[in-house]
């Protein structure tokens, strides 16, 4: 009568599906195997799941428990014993590969582990280069070095010569051993140590790889950099990786790009900004402006009366998008130079044209009501 509800002891609630009650037993049976958990009591704990989930997992015992609770199962042999509960509960109603792959580092039971000798694609490389702020705009090719595990030639990545296959697991590559746990005894396939896992062996071992199968090797590959590229995008180069193993193929290189700044030009996506200097009178009176865009020197129209921070648009000015089609926009922001040093001749000048109407504005106008 002291037993814990087994509701409880897996941690879910009593109309829990059959789905969320083998979930919930996996997660525990991970945590609390003796072959994982060291701590005192996890054996119990793990024997404690085990009966409750082999109640709960069975309908007709489920049935029973939740009209009768632990009394249901009480007879001959006591506890869940009695009604074939935790002592009934059959190991082939439930797939332990799935926990136990966690738990050993292979299949359980009969043959379900992976084994090494399929072709692994090679890993995946990043790698960041700088590029000036007209080398992204414009596109470029760019050599790079690049040190890379590369099949051996020698070998040709087997790693050795006059091969055999492997005496200790057939060629499998992966054994079967047993395992002692509470439930028994249990038949576990891990991988081959005599072989790695590739089911074959070799008389020789290959000189230049020391058997690896990949040397270091230092690669210069040419990158073409596309027009339009900015800080953040990358470019992915495919097969030029780190070599497979097993026959399988190369993996990628991922160039990442980083954009230096430009001293007039700002980006913002595809968009170009630049800022034009133009003094007090080319502001009042007007002017036309040589100023620079991404392709060549143009004449920029400043109209008479031009306020400060006013933007002139320059259509298709702007970055070729990386993406499609599309080009974008440049803006001349016009920034009106206040002199900070002025002439005895300048400072009269400016005072006749302070003795003008300039206040007649209508944003002067505008601002100076509010103060009456």
């Amino acid at each position: 009568m002291n037993k814990k509800d087994y509701y409880e002891v897996l941690g879910v609630k009593k109309d829990a599906s059959d789905e969320e009650i083998k979930r919930a037993f996996r997660k525990l049976a991970k945590q609390y195997h003796p072959d994982v958990n060291k701590e005192p009591g996890a054996d119990e704990k793990f024997k404690e799941i085990g009966e409750a989930y082999s109640v709960l997992s069975d309908p007709n015992k489920r049935s029973q428990y939740d009209q009768f609770g632990h009394a249901a199962f009480q007879g001959a042999s006591g506890g869940a014993q009695g009604a074939g509960g935790f002592g009934g509960f059959d190991f082939n109603d439930f797939d332990f590969g799935d926990i136990f792959d966690d738990l050993f580092g292979g299949g359980f039971g009969f043959g379900r582990g992976k084994t090494k000798n399929r072709p692994q694609k090679g890993p995946d490389t990043l790698l960041r280069i700088n590029l000036d702020f007209m080398e992204a705009i414009k596109g470029c090719k760019k050599t790079i070095k690049i040190e890379l595990n590369d099949t051996c030639p020698k070998c040709d990545g087997k790693g050795g010569f006059k091969d055999h296959k492997c005496q200790t697991c057939g060629g499998r590559g992966r054994v079967v051993v047993q395992q002692n746990s509470l439930f028994g005894v249990f038949q576990t396939e891990t991988i081959c140590k005599d072989c790695g896992g590739v089911g074959t062996t070799y008389e020789e071992k290959c000189p230049k790889c020391n058997g690896k199968g990949i040397i270091k090797e230092v690669k210069e590959i040419e990158v073409d950099v596309p027009a339009g590229v900015d800080t953040g995008n990358k470019l992915r180069i495919s097969g030029k990786g780190e070599a497979g193993r097993n026959g399988g193929e190369n993996g990628d290189i991922y160039i990442e790009f980083k954009v230096s700044d430009h001293p007039l030009f700002e980006r913002e996506d595809d968009d170009i900004y630049l800022e034009v200097p133009i003094t007090i009178t080319d502001a009042i009176l007007g002017c036309k402006k040589e100023i620079p865009t991404l392709d060549n020197n143009v004449i920029l129209d400043i109209k008479p009366g031009t306020q400060n921070l006013t933007k002139l648009k320059l259509k298709g000015k702007g970055v070729k998008s990386v993406n499609s089609r599309f080009t974008g926009d440049m803006y001349a922001v016009i920034n009106v130079v206040i002199p900070t040093k002025l002439s005895r001749e300048q400072k009269e000048l400016i005072k006749d044209l302070a003795d003008t109407d300039l206040e007649s504005e209508s944003d002067i106008k505008r601002f100076k009501k509010y103060l009456d």
